[in-house]
């Protein structure tokens, strides 16, 4: 369904030191930084960080939150600290199960360092 994810970032270095341990934790190549920002990709999807076009300070999007879906609980975990130990901040209840209308699934949110809120996602076998 979806093509890619943009975020916006008031600071590109900070946010690549960042989405760079992030995506390490999972086994991803580092972003490459460009004119307009810094680009991953990994397992066919693409995520992107930009300062706005507009000129205007990046700002986080409230109610909105990018999931990105992992392949262990531990997986999970890693992703979480890594983030957590490069500028991000958990939020939310610690990584762990929950169970809600989607069954059960082994969740750890956090914000990155511009406040954009990130949950890694874990489908445990039913």
């Amino acid at each position: 369904m979806f093509s890619h994810i943009m975020v916006g970032s008031n600071d590109i270095e900070r946010s690549k030191r960042f989405y760079d341990a992030l995506f390490s934790a999972i086994d991803a190549k580092p972003g490459v930084q460009d004119e307009k920002g810094v680009n991953y990709r990994h397992n066919g999807a693409m995520f992107m960080v930009r300062p706005p076009l507009n000129g205007e300070a990046a700002t986080i999007g409230n109610g909105s939150t990018i999931g990105f879906n992992l392949t262990s609980p531990e997986q999970v975990d890693a992703w979480h600290d890594a983030g957590c130990q490069n500028g991000g901040q958990s939020c939310e209840d610690p990584p762990g199960i929950r169970e809600g209308a989607f069954g059960k699934l082994y969740l750890a949110y956090m914000r990155d360092p511009d406040g954009n809120k990130l949950c890694g996602l874990h489908r445990p076998a039913q």
